[in-house]
């Protein structure tokens, strides 16, 4: 350190040497020695030198001491004050260690990313470990700063976080942290100096006591949430009254069972759940059980409605508590289960089968009244309870029971059943000639239960039925036509003597029950057709509730003929029977031949009707023709028997010409060969024009006609020409059938979709036989009047009205008139539309 100081002087001392070298003091020097008188002039020039040279050494080494005493004060000034702060400092550290161990604690800092700093004892905090050493202390200080092997996991997480926060921000924090051996430490947190300090310190005295208590506290206080959290989790309404008996806490349930809106607000306006009455009798029942819990049946509502509570109330400390219990769907439950076990006492007692329940110590406990009336026992006798044994007993004497050699090991085999783990069954043969099937069945609780059924009925039943069913064989076997049952699986279960002899079945095979594809598969060696045989086969495999007959033929190879009919029978049976019906088909042929010569026979009298109705045609016209010319005497005059014989001619030429185009008409329409001609009909000037054509008939038979037509009935699509010849032939035929005086009346209406057109006369009706018949062609009736036909008007008129897609009705009432109703579509339907195209 000397070495130093010196160097560092002598560079400074040369500095100073060159600097004053160059300064006017130095050059004052050499002016001085210069002047010094002779000796300088009588000394040579290099002496001058050497004495200027030597003058300047001697001045630097005088300032050179000079500075140097200057500096070395300094230094010794220097060196009393840094050793006057040493000793300063030596002793605040050791008044600061003092303090630092005069608590269990311990100080740790950081100061930017490097390791920390710890000061202090940390071993207070290690479960009083004492290290010792050095390296155990360094092991200890390591070991601190995991804060999770000596704090309480959620403690040292949040710790961690702290610091992290401190170290990054400065954020100071104070914090009470519980060690893994439930000691307390408190930790505090302060950035200092751009470090960030954290103080470990265990609490002691009055200071622990405290933290002790206030963790005592809120560990109370999360008992009182926890337990006030359960109670709210009830679903029964909870409360707490205090020595004064105001309530002091209601649960959840509680606010909710008075409509109270919140805890707070029923607590304050103390809205109780039960009246005062119930209140009363509560605490009535608490003070003479002595502060003892016994549950009161009460009625209260609940949230608006009327319930049923089991409502209990104690004394405890602080007051009393209670609850409420709501036992309404227990009550009906209840009072459920008491009708349905009404119901089934009401049910046994009308059940045929004799019941008896006895319990675990073999007492009766319950009986129907069958089981009374099958042993004939007195009610006295029943309702005392008595033991099962006492019972068989009594009936032995009573000679109700099976008769035993050994009365007292049948007896002690009956009672085994009360150690049974299954129920036993066996027939009882009573002396009086009844037989009873007895079920013994043990309860799940112990005790048994005795059903006695008496079955001679049914034994009789079986018995009868087994000769029902020989006797029903035998009655098989003894009809003509083959029969054959089939069961529910598709099983031959009967065939009749006649099935096998037909059908080459042998009666081996019939016993061995059969499939029904077996039993087609050897019927169609003979009736090779497999459609009937199928359908068969469905009737009597199908599962069908809602099956149906069916009926078909078959034919035998032999040229027989024989007709089958499947019917279902109940409980999934078929039952086939067969009729030879050779004879009949044979005259069923012949008629079918016969009806065909008919039709055809008909067809050629059609024909024939056709080609003479074209042939008359032509001569008859030329006949009207002539007529007509003679009637307007062009080529000559004529007398008045001329004249007359003249319009006998024409009326009769032209009604033949009539009926020869009516006939030549439903010919064609026969032929389906006559087309409408479809054009817009106006339909008062159709019917005026039909009226025309009748007029001198109205004035002969003195017959008025009246039109009842709307002014907007309009028009519709049809034929014209067909409409006419309609309403012509209504028309004549309503003339023809009225007397003189009578009216005969028109009447149209038009609906949205349909012209109704009528036509009404009050001749003498119609009957009822023949009004099925007049629609029919060539059926003519004059029904007491002249007027007399060939019967094709209204046949005529059928064909028409139904031509055109419409429909033709009749009325008749004896003695008051006929009416005839022709309906005509408005739009005329898609295939008369293509026909009249």
């Amino acid at each position: 350190m000397g070495l130093e100081r010196a160097a560092r002087s002598l560079t400074r001392a040369g500095a100073l040497c060159v600097i004053f070298a160059g300064t006017p003091c130095m050059a004052a020097a050499q002016d001085s020695v210069m002047a010094s008188g002779p000796l300088m002039h009588a000394m040579p020039a290099h002496s001058a030198t050497v004495l200027a040279v030597l003058v300047g050494l001697t001045a630097f080494a005088t300032i050179l001491s000079l500075l140097y005493l200057r500096e070395r004060s300094g230094w010794n000034r220097r060196e009393l004050a840094l050793q006057g702060a040493l000793v300063a400092l030596q002793g605040a550290d050791d008044r600061a260690e003092l303090l630092l161990n005069a608590d269990s604690q311990v100080i740790i800092a950081w100061a930017g990313r490097g390791e920390p700093t710890i000061e202090g004892d940390p071993s207070f905090a290690l479960d009083g470990t004492h290290l010792g050493a050095v390296a155990q202390a360094h092991s200890a200080s390591r070991r601190i700063l995991a804060f999770s092997t000596w704090l309480l996991q959620p403690d040292a997480t949040v710790l961690e976080a702290e610091i992290e926060t401190l170290c990054r921000r400065g954020t100071g924090f104070r914090r009470t942290l519980r060690t893994q051996s439930g000691r307390y430490v408190e930790a505090h947190g302060q950035a200092v100096s751009g470090r960030a300090l954290l103080r470990l310190r265990e609490t002691t005295g009055e200071h622990r006591a405290l933290i002790e208590a206030k963790a005592s506290i809120d560990a109370a206080a999360d008992e009182i949430l926890a337990l006030q959290g359960l109670l709210d989790a009830i679903p029964q309404p909870v409360w707490h009254r205090d020595h004064s008996g105001a309530l002091a806490f209601v649960n959840t349930a509680y606010v909710s069972a008075v409509e109270g809106g919140s805890r707070e607000a029923v607590l304050r306006a103390g809205v109780e759940l039960l009246d005062r009455s119930a209140r009363e009798r509560v605490a009535r029942e608490e003070t003479g059980l002595g502060g003892a819990s016994q549950a009161l049946r009460l009625s209260a509502v609940v949230a608006g409605a009327r319930r049923i509570l089991d409502v209990s109330e104690s004394t405890a400390e602080g007051g009393r508590v209670g609850i409420a219990v709501d036992v309404t769907d227990l009550e009906s439950v209840k009072a459920d289960h008491q009708r349905q076990m009404a119901a089934h006492v009401r049910t046994l007692d009308r059940l045929p089968t004799a019941v008896a329940m006895f319990d675990q110590g073999q007492r009766l406990i319950f009986h129907n009244t069958a089981y009374q009336k099958l042993w004939g026992l007195e009610p006295a006798f029943l309702d005392g309870r008595p033991l099962d044994g006492e019972i068989l007993d009594r009936l032995r004497v009573m000679r109700k029971l099976p008769e035993q050699a050994d009365f007292r090991s049948w007896k002690a085999e009956v009672l085994g059943a009360y150690r049974a783990v299954e129920a036993t069954e066996g027939p009882w043969y009573l002396p009086d000639g009844r037989t009873l099937n007895v079920i013994a069945d043990p309860n799940p609780q112990g005790g048994l239960t005795y059903l006695f059924q008496d079955v001679s009925e049914n034994l009789m039943l079986e018995s009868r039925y087994s000769a029902a069913m020989k006797e029903q064989g035998e009655t098989l076997d003894t009809l003509k036509e083959p029969v054959a049952l089939f069961g529910a699986d598709g099983r031959l279960r009967l065939a009749n003597q006649a099935f096998r002899a037909v059908w080459r079945v042998n009666e081996s095979s019939v016993q061995e029950h059969p499939r029904i594809d077996a039993v087609i598969a050897a019927c169609r060696t003979l009736s090779p057709d497999p459609e009937p045989w199928m359908a068969i086969r469905g009737i009597v495999t199908g599962l069908s509730e809602t099956r149906s007959g069916l009926s078909c033929r078959l034919e035998i190879l032999d040229g027989s003929v024989l007709d089958c009919t499947a019917q279902p029978l109940p409980a999934g049976a078929t039952l086939l029977t067969f009729i030879d019906v050779t004879a009949s088909v044979n005259v069923e042929r012949a008629l079918t031949e016969k009806n065909e010569a008919l039709e055809r026979a008909a067809q050629l009298r059609d024909t024939f009707v056709h080609h003479v109705s074209y042939e008359l045609r032509s001569p008859l016209t030329n006949i009207i023709g002539f007529t007509e010319l003679l009637g307007d005497e062009t080529v000559g005059a004529l007398n008045a028997r001329q004249r007359e014989y003249a319009d006998h001619i024409r009326g009769s030429s032209s009604a033949l010409l009539a009926i020869i185009n009516d006939i030549l008409d439903l010919a064609s329409i026969d032929a389906h060969s006559l087309a409408l001609q479809r054009e817009t009909v106006d339909v008062r000037s159709t019917i005026e024009a039909a009226v025309r054509g009748v007029e001198d008939r109205l004035k002969e038979s003195n017959i008025a006609l009246d039109l009842d037509v709307p002014g907007n009935v309009g028009s519709f699509p049809a034929d014209a020409k067909r409409v006419r010849q309609i309403l012509f032939n209504l028309l004549s035929n309503a003339v023809g059938f009225s007397r003189a005086g009578q009216r005969v009346k028109v009447e149209v209406r038009r609906t949205s979709d349909e012209l109704v057109l009528k036509v009404f006369d009050q001749g003498r009706g119609i009957p009822p036989d023949v009004i099925e018949r007049v629609f029919d062609r060539f059926e003519s009736h004059t029904l007491g009047t002249k007027h007399r036909g060939v019967g094709l008007g209204l046949s005529i008129v059928r064909s028409f009205v139904e031509l055109h897609g419409g429909r033709v009705s009749i009325e008749s009432t004896l003695g008051a008139g006929t009416c005839v109703t022709c309906v005509f579509p408005l739009e005329m339907p898609e295939g008369n539309r293509n026909a009249a195209e």
